[in-house]
């Protein structure tokens, strides 16, 4: 019987896996995509020929209120740096002049950004040339109340978006493990919603009843019948969108694709080559998992390992058993985050989540019932044990200590594997959709 042997990234450094290679089924890889070469010309070419929707300068008026809507500082990945230019450019010829342009940071529920960070998103001459600020869910005086969508949402966005002739969303598309996937609708819903919008809109993340836990249709890669996310939708849909622009990221940071138009049918068009690039079917569940979030900076803190946790579900069978690498040096960021879990278990995570939702809180609920499908196994750093047990987590520090514990929980004593390297970005599929269980 060979050895195969898997170098996984653990904080700066790697660490390694080794195990019978007939008992491997599969290792878990995102599909290598090359990035565009050219941006700004294929930034000027998806707004001229754009999807279901006219040119942009055909849309927009001379003279004109414009509203840009902007990710924070948590998606600088977008690189809006480089499309705003261009953007404004296009605005200009068709008659908008700069003063009469906005660009709303959309933080959602997040801290408000700074002045360094609008440049870090914007780049110096956009922040020069037109005004950027933050919206503020907290502001109740800066908000519009618009209705309420079929779900009972009552809808406020901010007034500068309201007050807009034109609206224009910006972003990026990546799964989601709550709404499906990023981008689209999200500028508006979190983006640029109330406070009191946001919480009701989220809660669709949750059962009907407390105890129900997380609803079973809030996952990654499902939109249609995924409640949360057609609420969202509703929601943007007050905001009358006008035009899109998102981008889809490489595996390592730079742009594979952008689209352009229609806010909901251009978004859509994004979805599948996220599909493309990051669903990864496989032949079959297996007993055991291992995977890392991806070493510095990406297992920084548990917050961040929530997605890889998430993403391990859907290719360990139920009972099983998940290993988890993520170093988390600096575990207990961010403190809205780490702060749920003194609440003790999850049922009392659940029910002051339904008293006050936030997405720190919903992630940090998330990550404690995850053990419910699996157990999980994490290596980590020894200073790490406390929360990572309030995680509903087993902490080890090696591999070997991983391995041996993995064994005696797995029920199966011969057991499949299936090992993600890249676990905070690959989605396993079976038959074409992210399953648990």
């Amino acid at each position: 019987m060979s050895d195969k042997t898997f170098q996984l990234k653990y904080g700066r450094t790697e660490l390694a896996l080794t195990i019978p290679e007939e008992q491997v089924i599969c290792e878990i890889l995102g599909k290598e995509y090359p990035p565009i070469a050219d941006l700004a010309t294929a930034v000027k070419e998806a707004i001229l020929h754009p999807i279901d929707s006219p040119p942009m300068r055909e849309i927009v008026r001379p003279g004109e209120k414009v509203a840009l809507l902007v990710s924070d500082i948590t998606r600088a990945w977008q690189r809006m740096d480089l499309i705003l230019p261009i953007l404004l450019d296009e605005l200009n010829d068709a008659g908008v002049p700069d003063q009469n342009i906005t660009i709303l940071i959309v933080v959602g529920g997040h801290r408000l950004n700074s002045d360094e960070e609008f440049r870090m998103l914007c780049g110096e001459r956009v922040c020069h040339r037109v005004r950027v600020m933050n919206h503020d869910a907290f502001d109740e005086a800066n908000m519009v109340y618009k209705g309420k969508t079929s779900r009972g949402t009552e809808v406020s966005i901010n007034r500068v978006v309201a007050e807009a002739d034109r609206v224009i969303m910006t972003g990026g598309i990546i799964y989601h493990f709550m709404v499906g996937y990023g981008g689209g609708r999200k500028s508006i819903m979190p983006g640029c919603s109330s406070i009191k919008t946001i919480r009701q809109s989220h809660l669709w993340g949750l059962g009907p009843q407390l105890g129900d836990g997380s609803n079973p249709n809030s996952i990654s890669g499902k939109t249609r019948g995924n409640e949360c996310n057609e609420d969202m939708v509703e929601v943007a849909a007050f905001a009358k969108p006008d035009f899109i622009i998102n981008t889809v990221p490489t595996p390592d940071g730079k742009v594979a694709g952008i689209f352009a138009g229609n806010w909901i049918s251009a978004w859509q068009e994004g979805m599948k080559l996220v599909d493309e690039i990051y669903g990864v079917e496989i032949p079959g569940k297996a007993d055991i998992v291992v995977t890392t979030a991806g070493g510095y900076p990406k297992d920084i803190n548990l917050y961040q390992t929530g997605k890889t946790m998430d993403n391990a579900c859907y290719a360990v069978k139920k009972g099983g058993v998940v290993i988890l690498l993520s170093e988390c040096e600096d575990i207990y960021e961010p403190l809205e985050f780490s702060d749920w879990f003194k609440k003790g278990n999850v049922r009392e995570v659940e029910k002051a989540l339904r008293e006050s939702f936030t997405i720190p809180g919903y992630v940090a609920f998330k990550e404690m019932e995850y053990s419910q499908n699996a157990t999980f196994i994490m290596i980590t750093k020894k200073e790490n044990k406390e929360l990572v047990g309030k995680a509903n987590m087993i902490p080890v520090e090696t591999m070997e200590e991983a391995l041996k514990v993995a064994y005696e929980k797995c029920p199966n004593k011969k057991p499949q594997f299936i090992v993600m390297p890249q676990g905070a970005n690959t989605v396993p599929l079976t038959n074409g959709q992210p399953t648990i269980g």
